[in-house]
């Protein structure tokens, strides 16, 4: 089964859904900024990803700097927490399947997974 964790006001995670639908693939949608994935879900994509969870926040979006989220005192369990209780924080679109998972940006990076 495939994944994708997507946000449907993203124009990339858009994309990127009709990428996977355009090369036969219908996978899982997973909404997660209408419903919260956990914790321990959140922790275990981080994994298969392979990245810090530094590496999994937007940057870009306004509540990184309120929450002060650059800060290097931050570990990565506040991080998630921070991902957890504000999934706009969160990159996307993420697809996973089995123990692999990828941020597909550029969108052509979710094919790897295909």
């Amino acid at each position: 089964m495939l994944n994708i964790y997507h946000n449907p006001r993203c124009s990339k995670s858009r994309r990127v859904l009709q990428l996977l639908r355009d090369h036969g693939c219908e996978p899982n949608i997973i909404l997660y900024t209408q419903k919260s994935i956990g914790y321990d879900r959140l922790r275990r994509l981080i994994s298969k990803l392979g990245i810090p969870a530094s590496a999994l926040l937007r940057r870009s979006e306004p509540l990184y700097k309120e929450l002060d989220l650059s800060s290097p005192s931050l570990q990565d369990a506040d991080m998630i927490d921070s991902m957890i209780n504000h999934p706009q924080l969160i990159e996307r679109p993420i697809i996973e399947r089995n123990e692999r998972a990828v941020i597909a940006r550029p969108p052509e990076k979710a094919l790897d997974l295909l």
